[in-house]
């Protein structure tokens, strides 16, 4: 039974894309090949890994490739396509699988005393690990490039700066970042549009870290970074901002958060929110819940609206920059790649696996699958002074 299972899948990847070259070497030493040279070849160690994959989905392939019971030869983005294809990480799981994980969710998922710890699992492991695969600004976000030869560090630049002109920033603004990470977008507002600002974070690592930024910037009397749970800070500010946090508060508290970003936006005030979401609903993935971002839900664009609506805030302008993401997650996982006897230095085999996995399954969903990054542009009421074009985003 195990076997046919395998064979079935082997054959749906190759229907799915009979160029790809796919090849499945099974525990015994089979191999299932589709096209003459496989250009990705998926190698089982023992029964028990197919068996864990098989009864896991996604999470049983994730761990199994952690521990090395399995091994991938050619390029693991594209066996993450062919799986993207067929479906493969909406497997349902094996019923002991379900209530782990439904128990490990309800754990994590971004209460006020828990958020602080979820936080801390992914972004407290030390600028010198994330210098290792991020530009320079240690951006931890989707980048904007311009064109084939664009950088990653100018895209992060041009991100902000794309950020900055829907925002219509001025000089002596006051702009407030929930989620501010190493504080590249406040010091990029401080330093070019002349605004002052507030960043909020729960890193205690990014929170050091962008402090030392913006003192090297000589920007302390303009930027302020304070460790702070969104729910507990207060003031009004002219614009708002907030990068890669959405996807970190969890269902249960989306329409909180929208309703704090009204408040702390003044009438009249222009917010943007920059999130990774989706056109339909789907469960947390239980693989990145447990071992990457822990309480974390990809909210619907849907979503996402409705709560703006409920709280006032129109919605000016909706951009959807996933293969930014794809191609930004893409050059993280080059860096990650050419800087590997630095990680291993710092990391047992499993972490280093984990990593990787994480960076090409991430950029291989913006590129194939159903992620999104949506940047959502909205008022505090209705406003009628701003551009009625986009022109003034490509001057």
């Amino acid at each position: 039974m195990l076997k046919e299972a395998f064979k079935e899948l082997a054959g749906q990847m190759h229907r799915a894309d009979p160029g790809a070259g796919f090849a499945l070497e099974l525990w015994d030493g089979q191999v299932l090949a589709h096209g003459a040279e496989p250009k990705v070849v998926l190698r089982l160690k023992s029964r028990d890994c197919a068996k864990q994959i098989m009864a896991g989905g996604f999470l049983g392939f994730g761990e199994a490739y952690m521990a090395g019971d399995l091994e991938v030869e050619g390029e693991l983005s594209q066996l993450l396509r062919l799986g993207l294809l067929v479906d493969f990480d909406r497997r349902d799981l094996a019923l002991p699988q379900k209530l782990k994980f439904a128990a490990l969710y309800l754990w994590h998922r971004g209460a006020r005393g828990r958020a602080p710890r979820n936080i801390a699992h992914h972004y407290d492991l030390g600028d010198d690990f994330y210098a290792l695969y991020l530009d320079e600004s240690l951006t931890y976000s989707c980048a904007y490039f311009h064109g084939e030869g664009c950088s990653l560090a100018q895209a992060q630049s041009n991100k902000y700066d794309h950020i900055a002109k829907k925002l219509l920033l001025k000089p002596g603004e006051s702009l407030l970042d929930i989620g501010c990470g190493w504080g590249g977008m406040l010091i990029h507002a401080a330093q070019n549009y002349g605004v002052s600002g507030v960043g909020i974070t729960l890193s205690k690592n990014q929170l050091e870290g962008a402090r030392e930024r913006v003192a090297r910037a000589g920007l302390q009397d303009k930027v302020q970074i304070l460790y702070r749970d969104y729910r507990d800070f207060q003031g009004v500010f002219d614009k708002v901002v907030s990068i890669g946090m959405f996807e970190h508060v969890g269902q249960k508290y989306l329409k909180d958060f929208v309703k704090r970003l009204q408040g702390y936006l003044r009438p009249g005030g222009v917010g943007l929110l920059h999130t990774i979401g989706k056109e339909k609903p789907a469960k947390a993935d239980p693989w990145i819940d447990k071992y990457i971002f822990p309480g974390g839900y990809i909210p619907t664009l849907a979503e996402t609206v409705e709560a703006m609506g409920l709280e006032d805030l129109c919605v000016l302008d909706v951009e959807n920059l996933r293969l930014h993401y794809a191609r930004t997650l893409e050059c993280w996982a080059e860096n990650y790649e050419a800087n590997l006897d630095q990680v291993r230095a710092r990391f047992d085999e499993p972490f280093v696996r984990r990593w990787r996995l994480f960076l090409n399954a991430c950029a291989a969903a913006f590129r194939w699958g159903d992620l999104r990054l949506f940047q959502v542009l909205f008022s505090r009421g209705n406003i009628n002074r701003l551009p009625i074009t986009r022109e003034h985003l490509y001057r």
